[in-house]
């Protein structure tokens, strides 16, 4: 793709995204005028749900949507394998444990304004994220398919430990565990916004940083090597940054599957393997998709609301069998 038609496709899904961004308050059960931009101190109904609940809750979805989908397309680039996903490495089954745990021990303790199962989560996914390094450097060095071997490890035997804790719940914490893994952007006020920014901003600025490094490192290292890339520097920088940006997301949104792997994929398809251009596509496509899905979630059977994990799946089950079974194969080199 030339560079005139990929800025052109970059700024289509910028315009996109922010059209997104910003019909999204609006839409819902209940009708919110367009005056409330200018009058948010008249304190009735509508002035309320849109300020403290519907643009919230988008900032949140904008955040976790970004830091989702540029971690899958930094783990696909950084593996070689187009089917790695944000948590291909253990980070969000050892989240969900943590907050299993708060859930099942009945947790209502705060630091630093993360709720008790936020930090639960945040520490779960911290957890994990050091024994897959541990695991990693056991083996001598730090290896692409031994990091990946190791996730999946730890993974399964989180998600266990998830069965064995729901298990010996009883049925309302067995529920509410429930609940939680399935995903979730409901939130009131801007607290969960502030939480996740440190992370998703900090993670995203360095994989925009790496742009070049993830161009060389889709070629194989040895040729990344040889182009003068510090392999070893450059795995540890984008594993450290995208799982903690990750785990983050996770601790405050519950595991939301599939965007991080469908959203690399699909920019692809518009922009090219380049991740010049390919990484602030993605950023733009995961915020917009995934305040899509949440606009789906809270009114397809409105008042009630499905948990947007839910949502996710629904789309990424046929897109992973598009993919598998019909899809045309998205080169991963630039």
């Amino acid at each position: 793709m030339r560079a005139g038609s990929r800025n052109l496709a970059l700024a289509a899904l910028a315009a996109g995204a922010v059209a997104v961004l910003f019909a999204a308050p609006f839409i819902g059960e209940e009708r919110v005028p367009l005056r409330v931009l200018f009058d948010r101190s008249s304190g009735d109904v509508a002035s309320t749900i849109f300020w403290s609940l519907r643009l919230p809750r988008v900032l949140v979805s904008l955040l976790a949507g970004a830091g989702l989908a540029v971690s899958g397309m930094a783990f696909q680039a950084m593996f070689r394998n187009p089917l790695a996903t944000p948590f291909t490495l253990g980070v969000s089954s050892g989240a969900s444990l943590g907050a299993t745990i708060a859930l099942r021990l009945g947790f209502t303790f705060s630091i630093l304004s993360f709720s008790a199962v936020s930090a639960a989560a945040f520490a779960g996914a911290g957890a994990a994220i050091l024994l897959v390094y541990g695991l990693t450097r056991a083996r001598r060095g730090f290896s692409a398919a031994t990091m990946l071997l190791a996730g999946v490890a730890v993974s399964f035997f989180f998600s266990s430990m998830i069965l064995l804790m729901q298990y010996l719940s009883d049925i309302l914490d067995s529920a509410r565990i429930l609940r939680w893994i399935m995903g979730s952007l409901a939130t009131v006020g801007y607290a969960s916004t502030l939480e996740m920014l440190p992370f998703v901003t900090a993670g995203a600025s360095l994989v925009l940083y790496l742009t070049h490094e993830l161009n060389l490192l889709t070629t194989g290292e040895d040729i990344a090597t040889s182009r003068g890339v510090n392999v070893a520097r450059t795995k540890h920088l984008l594993f450290f940054a995208t799982s903690l940006m990750v785990g983050g997301v996770v601790a405050v949104c519950g595991p939301i599957g599939f965007v991080g792997m469908m959203s690399p994929h699909i920019c692809r398809l518009l922009i090219g393997p380049d991740h010049r251009y390919l990484t602030p596509a993605t950023l733009l496509f995961g915020a917009a998709f995934l305040t899509l899905c949440d606009v789906l979630s809270r009114t397809l059977i409105a008042p009630a609301e499905i948990p947007v994990g839910v949502i996710t799946a629904i789309l990424g089950g046929p897109f992973f069998l598009w993919l598998l079974l019909g899809g045309k194969p998205q080169r991963m080199m630039a």
